[in-house]
C-alpha cells in the first residue's frame, strides 16, 4: 500500500481539524496511510483537547480575537501565524500504529530532522527529557507548544529553540498525528523542497512508496456537519 499524499488545502481553524478527523474516520482506502500539508486563511491558534478554555484563553488574551479551535489531539497551545503544519494518518493495524507514542513521535521527528539536514539546517532530536524541579519524570504539560521543548521534539542545534512539535490521537481506525514546523525556528528555506524530503523520508519509515493523490471523496453532509461541530461554542469550551 502507498503512502498518499494529498493536495494542499487553505482553511479556518474549524475546517482544517474536522477535515483532520475524517481523513482518520472515513479515509476510502482505510489501509492507506496519508499525508497533508495544510495552511490557514487567517490568523489562528488551536489547543489540545483536553485542555481548559479558561486556561487557553488567559495564555491568549493579547492575542484574540483569532480563529480559535479544540483539537480531536493532545497537546498545548499551537500557534499557527508562522508555521508549517501538517497531519499523518497510519492505518490501524501498521506496526507504528501500534507502538508507543513516544515511538511514533520519534520516528516522524526523525523523518522532520533528516529533511532539515539535507537542507543545510541546524536541528537536531531532543532525545534527553528534562524533569521538573524536584521531579524525577518527565511528563509534558498541556501548557503552551513552543515555549519548551520536550522529549523527542526537534530543536535548532545552535540556540536549543523549539522548531517542531506534534500531537497524536489512537482510536480503532489508526493514529492521527498533527504537526507543527515554527518558521522562524530555522533560516531561510525552500519549503517546496522540505515537504518533499520530509514526505520521502517518511515514505521509506511507513514501508510504503509515496504518491501523490486526489482528494477523497467524503460525505459533503458529514464533512459540513463536523466543520459546525468544531465551529460551536459547546466543542471549543468542553472543558
Amino acid at each position: 500500500m502507498s503512502l498518499h499524499v494529498l493536495p494542499t488545502r487553505t482553511a479556518g481553524a474549524a475546517e482544517n481539524m474536522a477535515i483532520d478527523f475524517l481523513l482518520l474516520q472515513r479515509y476510502p482506502e482505510a489501509n492507506a496511510a496519508r499525508f497533508r500539508h495544510y495552511e490557514w486563511r487567517g490568523p489562528a491558534f488551536t489547543f489540545g483537547f483536553s485542555q481548559k478554555i479558561a486556561f487557553v484563553r488567559e495564555k491568549l488574551a493579547a492575542e484574540l480575537p483569532a480563529d480559535l479551535c479544540r483539537r480531536p489531539t493532545g497537546g498545548g497551545i499551537v500557534d499557527h501565524r508562522n508555521d508549517w503544519t501538517y497531519s499523518l494518518v497510519i492505518p490501524r493495524g501498521h506496526a507504528l500504529e501500534e507502538a508507543r507514542a513516544t515511538q511514533s513521535y520519534r520516528v516522524v521527528h526523525e523523518c522532520v530532522t533528516g529533511a532539515f539536514v539535507a537542507l543545510g539546517q541546524p536541528v537536531e532530536l531532543k532525545a534527553v527529557c528534562e524533569p521538573p524541579p524536584g521531579g524525577t519524570e518527565c511528563a509534558p504539560g498541556p501548557g503552551v507548544c513552543f515555549q519548551k521543548a520536550e522529549l523527542f521534539d526537534v530543536v535548532n542545534a545552535h540556540t536549543g529553540a523549539k522548531v517542531a512539535g506534534a500531537a497524536q490521537k489512537r482510536n480503532k481506525h489508526g493514529l492521527l498525528f498533527q504537526g507543527s514546523i515554527e518558521k522562524s525556528s530555522v533560516g531561510p528555506l525552500d519549503w517546496d523542497d522540505f515537504g518533499a524530503r520530509f514526505v520521502e523520508s517518511l515514505g521509506r519509515a511507513l514501508g510504503r512508496e509515496a504518491a501523490e493523490t486526489p482528494w477523497p471523496e467524503l460525505n459533503e453532509d458529514e464533512v459540513s456537519g463536523l466543520i459546525e461541530q468544531y465551529s460551536s461554542s459547546e466543542w471549543i469550551e468542553y472543558r
